[in-house]
C-alpha cells in the first residue's frame, strides 16, 4: 500500500533522512522546511528526488491548516520541526523560540491532521519529542503503546513507522528485513551494524545515549569480596562463548574495575536527573 506521508522540518538532518526512508519505500512524501532557501537546497539533492518539498512555518496555524487540508488522504504525519542542539547551549531568547516551534508548532500540526488520520487509522509521530531525551526537542512525547514489545510489534506490522528500541530486541528483525535501522544512539557505529550511522552523523549533534547493564552487590559487601567478585566477572567476560553471545545480541563489553563502574553510573545518574528536571517529567 502506498502511504501519503507529511513530514515537517525535513530539509536537513534527521528529518531529511526520514523523508528519504519513506520515499525509498515507495510512499508519496510531502516534506516541509521553514524557508525558501532550505526547501530549494533540499530539492536540489539527488537523494531527495521525488519528494515534494514545500515551505511551511509550523507556528502559523492558518498555513498549517491550509497545507494539511490540501492533502486529501494522509496516512502518516512525522514532526521533525524544532530539533535543535542541546537546550543548555542556547541563549534564553533562542530557547524560548525553540519552545514555540516545538510545542506550539507540533500541536498545530497534530490538531490539523488528527481527524483525517483517525478516519484512515493513520498515525502521528513526533520525532522532535522522541529526540528530546537525546538533547534535541523539548516536548513530552506521544506514545500509543504500553511498552517496548507492543511498540515493536506495531512497527513490524506497519501500524507505526518509527521506533526507538535496543539492539537486543530489534537486531534479528533488522537482519531479517522486517525493520530498517536508521541510526544508532551511541557515540560510534555499532560493530554489528557498521553501515548504520549514529544520530550525530545523521545531523543531531551531541547525542550519545546507551542502554547498559551493570552488576551490583549490597552496599555493605566487604571490600575483599567485592574485589574477588569483580575479578571473577572480568574473567567470565573473557570467555569466547560469552563474548560471542553478547556480540550476537548487539552488545559491547565495557571492562573496568568497581571504581570505574561507579564513576560511569554517577555520570548516568547525573545525566538523567538533568533530563528529568529540564523536561519536568513526573510519574502518572
Amino acid at each position: 500500500m502506498v502511504r501519503q506521508v507529511f513530514i515537517t522540518g525535513a530539509t536537513s538532518g534527521i528529518g531529511e533522512a526520514i523523508a528519504q526512508a519513506f520515499q525509498a519505500e515507495g510512499d508519496q512524501v510531502v516534506a516541509s522546511g521553514a524557508t525558501e532557501l532550505e526547501v530549494e537546497n533540499a530539492s536540489q539533492k539527488s537523494a531527495n528526488a521525488g519528494i515534494d518539498f514545500r515551505v511551511l512555518d509550523v507556528r502559523d496555524l492558518a498555513a498549517v491548516q491550509g497545507m494539511v487540508g490540501s492533502m486529501a488522504e494522509l496516512d502518516v504525519v512525522v514532526n521533525c520541526a524544532g530539533i535543535i542542539q542541546r537546550s543548555i547551549e542556547l541563549e534564553p531568547e533562542a530557547f524560548a523560540r525553540t519552545i514555540d516551534i516545538n510545542l506550539n508548532g507540533t500541536m498545530r500540526v497534530c490538531a490539523a491532521a488528527r481527524e483525517g488520520l483517525k478516519a484512515r487509522r493513520g498515525c502521528i509521530i513526533n520525532t522532535a519529542s522522541m529526540l528530546s531525551f537525546f538533547g534535541g526537542g523539548l516536548v513530552p512525547g506521544y506514545s500509543a503503546s504500553k511498552g517496548g514489545g507492543p511498540a515493536l510489534n506495531d512497527v513490524i506490522g506497519g501500524q507505526v513507522p518509527l521506533f526507538f528500541g535496543n539492539l537486543a530486541s530489534t537486531l534479528q528483525h533488522v537482519q531479517s528485513g522486517k525493520l530498517r535501522a536508521l541510526a544508532v544512539t551511541s557515540g560510534t557505529r555499532s560493530p554489528i551494524l557498521p553501515d548504520v550511522p549514529t544520530l550525530s552523523e545523521s545531523g543531531l549533534k551531541g547525542t550519545e545515549i546507551y542502554e547498559w547493564n551493570a552488576i551490583f552487590t549490597p552496599a555493605n559487601t566487604p571490600e575483599p569480596v567485592m574485589k574477588k567478585l569483580a575479578a571473577a566477572f572480568q574473567q567470565a567476560l573473557e570467555s569466547p562463548e560469552v563474548k560471542a553471545r553478547i556480540a550476537q545480541l548487539g552488545g559491547e563489553i565495557q571492562k573496568g574495575n568497581p571504581e570505574q563502574a561507579k564513576k560511569f553510573i554517577d555520570q548516568q545518574t547525573s545525566l538523567w536527573q538533568r533530563v528529568i528536571k529540564e523536561r519536568n517529567i513526573t510519574t502518572e
